[in-house]
């Protein structure tokens, strides 16, 4: 089984982190710091096979990597872990390029959409990564048991490198995703990506997170 590294404390890397403990991954989950309050608190929560340290700790330890952090701050994070820890890796990326501020709903971050993508961007940062772009179409709950949307849905992925999807397309389905389809390179990030406006204009409207989307074909 191989050991997975986390990138992010919030609510995604939490959610994430604790479904591959429960899998039997060896976890370890990374922050700005090594004594995180947050990565510690969930470290000694989820047993001998969790683990927290800083962001470039986290990327050493993994054979595959989670970017679990808001897309607004990834590549930073990136930077933060090591182009020397990512190289020769699996990096699924779930994260969104998107920009918050107090009072408003969420938009795309201009530079990375419709022509280019933070998958993109990742990968352009990252040449010797195998950047895999998936999950980001619902939330983190869903991410990780896909039988929450009540229904079969539909998870797309996109990637330059045909074995990192299928290692990747294991991992979704111990998530309990079925229904896959692969998008093809990494440039499809750009249209994942542009779906998480449609994503949020549903949640508002129904109040209801767990929500997915079907490919009906």
């Amino acid at each position: 089984m191989k050991n997975i590294g986390v990138l992010g404390t919030g609510m995604v890397g939490n959610t994430i982190a604790t479904k591959l403990i429960r899998l039997g991954y060896k976890v370890m989950i990374g922050s700005r710091t090594a004594d995180n309050e947050k990565a510690v608190a969930w470290a000694k929560e989820n047993g001998d096979n969790a683990s927290a340290g800083t962001f470039a700790s986290a990327a050493a330890f993994g054979d595959i990597i989670f970017n679990c952090t808001l897309g607004e701050i990834s590549l930073e994070v990136m930077k933060l872990a090591g182009i020397e820890h990512l190289r020769n890796k699996i990096l699924i990326d779930v994260s969104n390029p998107l920009q918050f501020a107090p009072g408003q709903r969420p938009v795309l971050i201009p530079e990375l959409c419709n022509t280019n993508s933070l998958g993109e961007a990742i990968q352009h940062f990252l040449p010797d990564t195998q950047v895999v772009k998936t999950l980001n179409i619902v939330n983190c709950e869903v991410m990780v048991d896909a039988g929450k949307c009540g229904g079969e849905a539909t998870m797309l992925l996109a990637g330059n490198n045909g074995e990192a999807k299928a290692a990747v397309t294991e991992i979704l389905h111990q998530f309990g995703w079925n229904d896959i389809i692969d998008m093809g390179n990494i440039e499809h990030a750009r249209s994942t990506e542009m779906m998480l406006p449609v994503w949020l204009s549903v949640f508002m409207a129904t109040k209801n997170g767990h929500v997915a989307f079907k490919i009906v074909r």
